[in-house]
């Protein structure tokens, strides 16, 4: 709202008779309101464009264009459709309620005035208008902070697959270098049966260095379910898991609410390294997947009937830093239970958010 320290309010008055506005200015300015009048329709529609005003009031009957369509006209141009508008009628003059409230107007004053009933009709109507621009600021700030959130988390993936690179990656290239260079030594001595076995173990860990740059690539696109569902996009990896191993996981979701976009993406990528753990390392033959509503939380279990391993011994390995990180970037928890030949259960419980 345009309103100085000491004004409670800008306030344009449109009336063609000059009596009526030097009354409503004198009655308005004494309340500490900024008034500014105009005698036409014209007028007032070329006057807010230069400066808006918090608040319209609007006679009827004037000649050349009347206030129901100066109303519509401010109503049909974004810049001024949010200004309220007050109609001003004579008691003998014929008002359209229906007509006026169609047109935009949010109330009306009969003359002859009534100080104390224009005082509180106007503000009334600024006080309404002051709240609905409070709550503008404040959705504007919420959409600013929750894509400023949205940027941080991107920022934090892309560090962390940053790190999955240099740890996955890295290590493959260097063992894969070693290899290629005892595969030289022995190809100069002569040894070529045990450097041919030097150059198949290279290809695999070139394969399995590619596999790794695919799986970083895919990953920072910035919609890993890539416009599917979390239902559907589980469904894909479940899929997967069981072409890759022949089992079959046990998949249910009971979800009472849609999840945030962060949330899908968390979600997604837990059970995506966990499958993807429970093919490399666990061993396993059978896995559950039981996503749900819980509450004011959304719990997910992952559990395998494995292999397992120590926890002391792997706090930070297969990937399990990963998961704790963007767990605990949307407030949530992680729990991991397993022990040598008791398989693995990772519990998750993200806050609504």
């Amino acid at each position: 709202m345009s309103i100085s320290q000491d004004s409670k309010g800008d306030i344009l008055l449109v009336d063609d008779t000059p009596d009526n506005l030097r009354l409503l200015s004198t009655m308005l300015t004494e309340q500490q309101y900024e008034v500014r009048s105009v005698k036409s329709g014209a007028a007032a529609l070329m006057g807010v464009q230069g400066q808006q005003p918090d608040l319209i009031l609007l006679d009827i009957n004037m000649p050349g264009m009347n206030g129901y369509e100066v109303c519509q006209r401010l109503k049909e141009n974004s810049v001024t459709s949010e200004i309220p508008v007050i109609f001003i009628s004579a008691l003998n003059e014929v008002f359209d309620k229906v007509k006026a409230f169609s047109a935009g107007g949010v109330d009306y004053i009969s003359k002859p005035f009534q100080v104390e009933e224009v005082l509180v009709r106007v503000e009334n109507q600024l006080s309404r208008r002051r709240l609905q621009l409070q709550l503008q600021k404040a959705l504007e700030h919420e959409r600013a902070l929750n894509q400023r959130i949205e940027e941080l988390a991107a920022l934090e993936e892309r560090n962390r697959i940053a790190r999955d690179i240099h740890d996955s990656l890295g290590h493959a290239l260097v063992a894969l270098n070693i290899q290629i260079e005892s595969v030289l030594t022995l190809w100069q001595d002569n040894e070529l049966d045990e450097a041919h076995e030097l150059l198949v173990e290279a290809k695999q860990l070139g394969s399995d260095a590619l596999k790794s740059v695919r799986q970083s690539v895919a990953a920072i696109r910035s919609d890993p379910l890539q416009g599917k569902s979390l239902e559907t996009a589980i469904a894909t990896l479940a899929k997967d898991f069981q072409h890759t191993t022949g089992i079959i996981p046990d998949y249910q979701i009971q979800l009472s609410r849609p999840l945030s976009n962060q949330t899908n993406t968390v979600v997604y990528r837990i059970v995506q390294e966990g499958l993807t753990n429970i093919c490399k390392h666990a061993g396993a033959t059978a896995v559950q997947i039981h996503l749900q509503s819980i509450d004011s939380h959304t719990s997910l279990v992952l559990q395998d009937n494995g292999k397992g391993f120590s926890i002391d011994a792997n706090r930070s390995g297969f990937g399990l830093q990963g998961m704790r990180e963007r767990v605990v970037g949307l407030g949530g928890t992680l729990d991991i239970a397993s022990e040598p030949g008791k398989g693995c259960r990772i519990s998750v419980s993200l806050p609504e958010e």
